[in-house]
C-alpha cells in the first residue's frame, strides 16, 4: 500500500520541484513582506499615532525608501490560559522585486529589532510570500 501511495505522490512532488512558473510578461518576480507591528507596550500605553508616525519616519522609510503601505490592523490570539487577546497593529506592506526570502528577510530584521527595542515588545509577525508585480 505504500508503494502505491509513494507512486500516486511522485509526480506531485515533481510538479513541486520546478519552482514557480515565470511571470507573466509585464511583471517580474518578487518578495512581498507583510509585518505585523503590534501597538500594546510593555508597562505603559498603547504605541500612539504621534509615536508611529515616528517610527514610519526614522527607522521603515529610511530601511525602505522605494516605497511601502501601512494599514491599521485588529490582531487576536489565544493566550496560555485560553483566553483571547485582542490588540491593535499596524500592517506594513513591503514589495521587494527582484528579492527572495532570505534578502528580504535580512532587509526586515533591522526593523523588527528596533521596534521590538523601542516599545518592548517580544516579536514581530512577519510573513514572506513570492508574488508577480507589475508597475
Amino acid at each position: 500500500m505504500r508503494a502505491l501511495v509513494a507512486a500516486a505522490l511522485l509526480p506531485l512532488l515533481g510538479a513541486c520541484a520546478g519552482g514557480a512558473p515565470p511571470c507573466p510578461p509585464g511583471t517580474t518576480a518578487a518578495t512581498v513582506a507583510e509585518a505585523y507591528f503590534g501597538r500594546h507596550a510593555l508597562g505603559r500605553a498603547e504605541v500612539s499615532e504621534a509615536e508611529w508616525r515616528d517610527f514610519l519616519a526614522d527607522t521603515l522609510t529610511p530601511a525602505f525608501p522605494d516605497g511601502l503601505t501601512a494599514l491599521d490592523g485588529l490582531g487576536q490570539w489565544r493566550d496560555r490560559e485560553g483566553r483571547i487577546l485582542r490588540e491593535a497593529s499596524k500592517v506594513v506592506v513591503i514589495v521587494l522585486p527582484g528579492a527572495d526570502a532570505p534578502a528580504a528577510r535580512a532587509r526586515m530584521r533591522p526593523v523588527e529589532e528596533a521596534w521590538k527595542r523601542r516599545f518592548r515588545q517580544d516579536s514581530v509577525l512577519t510573513v514572506y510570500r513570492s508574488a508577480c508585480v507589475g508597475f
